[in-house]
C-alpha cells in the first residue's frame, strides 16, 4: 500500500507540494481546503497530468476530513499569503485561528502522523500545532531552515557560478529576519566558502538570505514565494517516509538545547520514519551564540502576544 500524505491549503504552495509529492511517485495525496471545489480541481488536472508525467499516485480533492484517514505525513499550507510590506509576524491573528482548526481536525484522523508546518509566522504556528494536535514534540515539525538554507545555496551557487550540488550550508533561528545563516560552517564541494567569497561581498548573501521571502513578496506583489517552500516541505516528508535519517535544518521545539526552551527554532535535526528523531547541537561561535539568542528572543516575543 501506498504512503499517505495530506496536504492541507490548495493554494500555491499546496497544490505545488501535492504536485512534487505526486510527480516524484512518493505517496497518494489528499488536497484539503475549506473551498471543495478547488481542491477537487486542481486534484483533476493533476490526475490528468498523470500519463503524461507517468506517475500513478493517486490525488484526491476534498474538504471533507474522513478522507485524510491514517495519513503518514500532514503538510499545512493553510493561511493568508504575506502582501508586500507586511512582515510575517503580521499574519498571526488570522492565521493562528486557522491552524489551531485544522490541525485539530486532521490529527482526529491521523494520530500517528508527522506535521510539516509551512504556515507563516512558522515558529509560532508550530506552537500552535504543538497544543492543538496533542502530539509528541518530535511529532511537529516546521518548515524553516531547509527553505532559508535552499535560498542561501542559490545565492552562493549564483554568486560562483557552480552547481548548487557542490554546496553544503544551513541557517539556524526563526523563520524571519533574524534566521541566522552560518558561513563558517558552509562549504563548496569541501571547500569553506570563507575562502571563496571574500567576507563583504559574503555578508551581503548573508543579509539577501534573510530577507529573501520579502523580495520575493515585493516582485510577485499579489502573494508570496511558493515553489521553493512547497519543495521544502516536500523534502522533509520523503525523508520521514522513507526513513532516510536525513540532517536537516528544521524548526523543533527545543527544551535548552542551545540554551533556548519552550519555543520552535530552526536547528540541525536528524528527520525519520519517527519525525525529528534527534537534534543535533553544534558549538557555536561568540557572535553567533549572541545572534541566535536575538532570533529566540523575537520568536519568544511573538509566543507572549499568543498567550499560548
Amino acid at each position: 500500500m501506498n504512503s499517505k500524505v495530506t496536504v492541507i491549503g490548495a493554494g500555491n504552495v499546496g497544490a505545488t507540494a501535492a504536485q512534487r509529492l505526486a510527480e516524484k511517485q512518493l505517496c497518494d495525496v489528499v488536497l484539503v481546503d475549506i473551498d471543495n471545489d478547488m481542491p477537487k480541481g486542481k486534484a483533476l488536472d493533476l490526475t490528468q497530468a498523470a500519463p503524461v508525467e507517468c506517475h500513478d499516485s493517486k490525488l484526491i480533492g476534498t474538504s471533507d476530513y474522513s478522507y485524510t484517514k491514517n495519513s503518514d505525513v500532514v503538510i499545512i499550507t493553510a493561511g493568508i499569503p504575506r502582501k508586500p510590506g507586511m512582515s510575517r509576524d503580521e499574519l498571526i491573528e488570522t492565521n493562528s485561528a486557522i491552524m489551531k482548526d485544522v490541525t485539530e481536525k486532521v490529527c482526529a484522523y491521523s494520530p500517528d502522523a508527522s506535521l510539516i508546518i509551512v504556515s507563516n509566522p512558522l515558529d509560532a504556528m508550530c506552537q500552535i500545532a504543538l497544543k492543538a494536535s496533542g502530539f509528541s514534540k518530535n511529532k511537529v515539525i516546521g518548515m524553516a531552515g531547509v527553505l532559508d538554507s535552499a535560498r542561501f545555496k542559490a545565492f552562493i551557487s549564483m554568486e560562483l557560478d557552480v552547481s548548487v550540488e557542490n554546496i553544503e550550508a544551513f541557517v539556524l533561528g526563526g523563520h524571519g529576519d533574524t534566521m541566522v545563516p552560518l558561513p563558517r560552517c558552509t562549504t563548496v564541494a569541501g571547500i569553506p566558502v570563507t575562502e571563496l567569497i571574500e567576507k563583504k561581498r559574503l555578508e551581503e548573501i548573508v543579509e539577501r538570505t534573510r530577507t529573501g521571502g520579502a523580495e520575493i513578496v515585493s516582485l510577485l506583489k499579489t502573494g508570496s514565494a511558493y515553489y521553493a517552500p512547497a519543495s521544502s516541505a516536500v523534502e522533509m516528508a520523503k525523508a520521514i517516509l522513507f526513513d532516510k535519517k536525513k540532517i536537516m535544518p528544521c524548526a523543533a521545539y527545543l527544551e535548552n538545547e542551545y540554551q533556548i526552551n519552550g519555543i520552535f527554532m530552526g536547528v540541525p535535526v536528524k528527520l525519520g520514519k519517527n519525525g525529528i528523531e534527534e537534534i543535533i547541537e553544534i558549538k557555536l561561535m561568540e557572535d553567533e551564540k549572541k545572534d541566535l539568542k536575538k532570533s529566540a528572543d523575537a520568536v519568544h516575543d511573538l509566543i507572549n502576544s499568543l498567550n499560548i
